[in-house]
């Protein structure tokens, strides 16, 4: 019964040595540098109003043209940023334009209140407060 028991083998120096540098050599295989840096479209920026007594938040800076179109991109809406949806959520309200035209004078779509003698009468009659109106 002692033989089908295994012992817990110790890895010796070496053996830790030889995980650790595959560990740091999987972690440089995987890491990426990134040297330039944006800001997100996504996110609204908030601006922060300078200190007018401040020396250097008063000097000129040249604009950067592509930091502003960045910008002004972010700041549209997705109608204007994108020709097709993005998101399924998306889809819902996109072609908000009416299928059919809203002119006011097709009587086929249309249907307004029209009053005669009598419809005005009886209108008339409900505005000054009749009690019984169903008859």
């Amino acid at each position: 019964m002692a033989g089908h028991r295994k012992e817990k083998v110790i890895p010796d120096e070496v053996h830790q040595n030889q995980i650790l540098r595959e560990l740091y050599l999987k972690e440089l295989r995987t890491q990426k540098l990134y040297t330039q840096y944006h800001v997100n479209p996504l996110r609204k920026v908030h601006t922060i109003t300078r200190k007018p007594m401040s020396w250097h938040d008063n000097l000129e800076e040249p604009a950067d043209a592509r930091f502003l179109n960045l910008i002004h991109h972010a700041a549209h809406g997705p109608r204007k940023k994108y020709t097709e949806t993005q998101t399924e959520s998306q889809e819902i309200g996109w072609d908000s334009e009416p299928l059919v035209s809203p002119e006011r004078d097709d009587r086929r779509l249309n249907h307004f209140r029209v009053y005669n003698d009598i419809t005005l009468f009886k209108a008339k009659m409900w505005s000054l407060g009749e009690d019984d109106r169903h008859k």
